[in-house]
């Protein structure tokens, strides 16, 4: 089968009615048209704004609409006829009496619908003479127009302007059916041409020297898909129901062209964004591009579907388009990228990101191995006592876990962001295993750095999600000088960095820092005068002469332990004031037994994201040791 290619030239063709020597002429100035003929004109035809001065005879013969209506006329006494409704206008018209009066009719795509609906707005069927003008045009469109790629698309635009003639007449069924089944012929049997937004093929742009006029190349599965972009979306829809419907395309390829209508009829979609424009029409589009989305999972990008989901957000769509978006983005999450899952929130919004609808996608990417398993019990029709592995592997999993690691990093720089909107969010990976919780712990620093004024309460509550043993010496380095993190974590990350280094020195049991040893060893002096708000003093944030403190006794534990060298830089007796006294601030924290044993102490039952209270017990402690516990009413940078 051949295809008429791309740009070439439309089939047309001519006939003769009457064989009358006579021709139209055009008065531009008065809108007349007049056929040359030495016989008067008896009847002006007046069609929208243009009069036709024309005769009875050729056109009565032909036409069965404009027997009645002379018929009218002579009762009336008139000579005129008023037409106001024939489908195409005076074109349309002209194309008809041309016909009537034998003259040479030219058809083409663009002209053969509206040729089509006048002549049977006028009635001009076989009823009335042999090879009339219906018959021609139904043979033209079937012989010519219907096998023609190009043809049959542009055919089918102009039915738009003619409906619902030309839907009675099944014009437009009939193109339809011409384009899906030509979309759905084996490439080996397509002659085409490209006419994609993409790089050509050499021989296309001249510059092969070795082509010799006889392409080599295989025709690509979707060489249809960009010239139907042409296409309204209601007549897009039938087209690519059909094409479904005969399941010879690969979802894959429907998938595609759906993608290459968006970015065609979406202005701005590729930015995830709809710039001005018609946004009913553009709300229709999307809606209709969720409707034919093939039903297996992967036939279009998770980032495609995003870029749905935003556009759906932004124009405020129906709920069941955005529910089988989230569903389908839920299906295949770990392909994201933070900036696709960064949805402006609505105006109502106080937040800049919708991160409730990023929430509802995560629980449909964990409900796929709930599914799983409820699928399986269903299938064994006996309940089953042991749980079996959902669908989600492993790797899956942990793309997720750091996805929305980047996310909960990228939306804290709002400020308007709630405490439990980040929490939330995190709480819903906590069960999926990391190697290293950096990720989380950027987010969590971020959170801090941009809601400053939060409160300690809230600061311990966003800290609990991280899993200090699972930071990497990088970020142990950096947690170490963050001004920003409670003391509590701090303390636990300079004791699991400790806990690292002796590991990594070969010790089997590595020190404990001095601190806890004085307090294992009932050693209660402190410098700090006493309070008894020691519990407090932990979740407050640490200074930056605690930190220092704590650096120079980590310096010391490695040192110890024969990590960082053999020698300490600087020397204890060289050490200021402030040093001395954050040292002996710290000391006083570390020998407080109730505090160290909540800061420890391992909580049995809880997730892989035990929090920052939630470390392994380092051993045992007499509770007789600790009678009193010192500590400060509020921190203070001390001179």
């Amino acid at each position: 089968m051949k295809f008429m290619k791309l740009g070439s030239k439309p089939d047309s063709f001519q006939t003769d009615g009457n064989n009358v020597s006579s021709q139209f002429i055009t008065r531009s100035i008065t809108m007349c048209r007049y056929v040359a003929s030495e016989l008067a004109t008896d009847i002006i035809l007046i069609v929208g704004d243009v009069k036709f001065y024309l005769h009875k005879f050729p056109l009565l013969s032909k036409s069965s609409r404009l027997q009645k209506l002379v018929v009218t006329t002579n009762e009336e006494n008139t000579d005129e006829v008023q037409i106001s409704d024939i489908p195409g206008g005076p074109a349309a018209f002209e194309i008809c009496v041309k016909f009537c009066y034998g003259m040479t009719v030219t058809l083409n795509a663009y002209n053969v619908v509206a040729a089509r609906c006048a002549a049977e707005y006028l009635e001009m069927h076989e009823a009335i003479e042999k090879g009339n003008l219906i018959y021609k045009i139904d043979v033209f469109l079937t012989s010519s127009i219907f096998r023609s790629w190009k043809d049959s698309i542009i055919v089918l635009q102009t039915t738009k302007s003619l409906l619902p003639l030309s839907e009675d007449l099944k014009v437009v069924s009939n193109c339809i059916d011409s384009i899906a089944t030509k979309a759905c012929v084996d490439v080996s049997k397509v002659d085409w041409s490209y006419t994609y937004n993409r790089k050509k093929l050499p021989e296309e742009n001249g510059n092969d020297p070795n082509w010799n006029g006889v392409r080599n190349r295989l025709v690509p599965k979707d060489w249809w898909v960009e010239d139907l972009c042409e296409l309204e979306i209601d007549l897009y829809k039938r087209v690519l129901m059909i094409i479904k419907a005969k399941r010879i395309v690969s979802n894959d390829v429907i998938g595609a062209a759906l993608k290459a209508y968006a970015y065609r009829r979406l202005p701005g979609f590729s930015k995830g964004m709809i710039q001005s424009g018609d946004m009913i029409k553009h709300e229709s589009i999307v809606d209709t591009i969720v409707q034919l989305l093939p039903a297996e999972k992967g036939c279009v990008s998770c980032s495609f579907l995003l870029k749905l989901l935003k556009a759906s957000t932004l124009m405020d769509s129906g709920e069941m388009a955005k529910d089988e978006l989230i569903r389908r983005i839920g299906q295949q999450l770990e392909e994201a990228s933070v900036n696709d899952l960064l949805i402006r929130a609505s105006e109502e919004e106080t937040t800049m990101y919708d991160v409730s609808t990023v929430q509802k996608i995560v629980q449909e990417f964990l409900m796929q191995d709930q599914n799983a398993e409820i699928e399986s019990l269903e299938d064994s029709h006996e309940l089953q006592e042991t749980r079996k592995p959902g669908i989600l592997s492993d790797a899956s999993k942990l793309m997720v876990a750091k996805l929305i690691d980047g996310y909960l990093a990228e939306i804290s720089k709002d400020a308007n962001l709630t405490l439990s909107n980040f929490v939330d969010l995190a709480e819903m990976v906590s069960d999926i295993s990391r190697p290293a919780h950096d990720g989380l712990y950027r987010a969590i620093d971020m959170y801090l750095k941009e809601h400053p004024g939060i409160s300690k309460s809230e600061r311990k509550r966003i800290c609990k999600l991280m899993d200090c043993k699972k930071l990497s010496v990088d970020a142990c380095m950096h947690a170490v000088q963050n001004e920003r993190l409670p003391l509590r974590v701090v303390v636990q990350v300079l004791f699991f960095e400790q806990v690292r280094a002796a590991a990594s020195s070969g010790c089997s049991t590595p020190d404990l820092p001095k601190g806890i040893k004085e307090l294992n060893s009932g050693s209660h002096g402190s410098s700090r005068s006493a309070t008894t708000n020691t519990e407090e003093d932990w979740d407050a944030v640490a200074t930056a002469e605690e930190l220092k403190a704590l650096k120079g006794e980590l310096a010391s534990l490695r040192l110890a332990n024969g990590v960082g060298g053999s020698e300490r830089n600087g020397n204890g007796d060289g050490k200021s004031n402030v040093d001395k006294a954050a040292i002996s601030k710290m000391k006083g924290l570390l020998k407080s037994k109730k505090i160290f044993t909540k800061l420890w102490s391992s909580k049995g039952g809880q997730g892989e994201n035990s929090g920052s209270d939630s470390s392994d017990s380092l051993g045992s402690a007499n509770p007789e040791e600790v009678k009193s516990t010192p500590s400060r009413n509020r921190r203070h940078s001390v001179s």
